[in-house]
């Protein structure tokens, strides 16, 4: 007999807990890395920074009501799982009720798009739709992108690529190549946080049908990607400054190697429930390179 499901902690929490607040930094990262270009390049604009930033926090939080309650309805989300508490499983939330949240968030998503179009123009139109439409084609939608293995290529793309020269265009109106080559290093680190998901939740998901790279390839596959893409992020830090694409501050987050590293030994021998701290830690963990980063590049 499986254990009574727990009592839902107030109407306020249950909302954040669907908001998944410790997922934000992945959002807020490549803002704050496209932000550093541009303010490197007597580029910046406050104002579309801060818009910048809203949209993309916005962005994510509907992305994670829509895996909320996409992954119930297919099955992913069960009794059984060893993740954090998802609000539409536990029966906090009645899945219309989180769709219309969902589509609420995505909605308000376009206030500050609004404003970014303005000043980035037609570009932003389609990096808007586009991320909409990812964010519900991530677990929703005839072809499910994490349920075919490419939730991680989303990710890299949006969090990473999108999200960093999109940041930097509305400041700039322009994308030199230094720009587009930061981009894949914060994308890979965005990356890892669903790696580290999809490792923890394998089992449950190969049963729902959700064929993620974990599911694919295996655990041991999926550990070492994890390694691989903290490695491309840092390795890329000297590549920039070798290259001569960065400045010498572009070997600041060299310093945060050290949480890198914990981090790697602590995923290698955890499994289960046990990854569930290191979610969290991966994603600060991309925060915190992004703040060297740009602290470094802007100095």
């Amino acid at each position: 007999m499986s254990a009574p499901s727990p009592a839902p902690p107030g109407a306020v929490a249950v909302w954040l807990s669907a908001a998944r607040l410790r997922t934000l930094p992945i959002a807020l990262a490549p803002v704050v890395v496209g932000t550093a270009l541009a303010w490197t390049d007597d580029a910046h604009a406050w104002l579309a920074a801060l818009a910048a930033a809203l949209g993309a926090l916005l962005l994510q939080i509907g992305a994670n009501f829509a895996n909320d309650v996409f992954d119930f309805e297919k099955g992913a989300d069960t009794a059984a799982r060893t993740g954090p508490p998802r609000a539409t499983q536990l029966g906090w939330v009645t899945p219309a009720a989180m769709r219309r949240a969902t589509f609420l968030i995505f909605g308000a998503a376009f206030l500050p798009g609004l404003y970014l179009v303005w000043v980035g123009g037609w570009p932003i139109v389609a990096i808007g739709l586009l991320s909409v439409a990812t964010g519900l084609a991530y677990t929703g939608g005839p072809f499910p992108l994490g349920y075919h293995g490419l939730g991680d290529l989303a990710v890299f793309v949006f969090f990473g690529l999108v999200a960093v020269c999109g940041t930097y265009w509305v400041q700039a109106l322009t994308l030199p190549p230094h720009v587009l080559a930061v981009s894949t290093l914060i994308g890979a680190l965005a990356s890892v946080p669903l790696a580290v998901n999809n490792l923890r939740d394998a089992a449950t998901d190969a049963l729902a049908g959700k064929r993620t790279l974990a599911v694919r390839l295996g655990e041991s596959a999926v550990r070492t990607e994890i390694a691989a893409l903290i490695a491309i992020a840092y390795a890329g830090c000297v590549l920039l400054w070798w290259s001569g694409l960065g400045p010498l501050g572009a070997l600041l987050p060299l310093i945060t190697s050290p949480l890198a590293l914990r981090f790697l030994h602590r995923m290698r021998t955890s499994e289960g429930a046990a990854l569930n701290p290191l979610l969290a830690e991966s994603a600060r963990l991309e925060l915190v390179f992004a703040l060297s980063l740009a602290l470094g590049w802007a100095a």
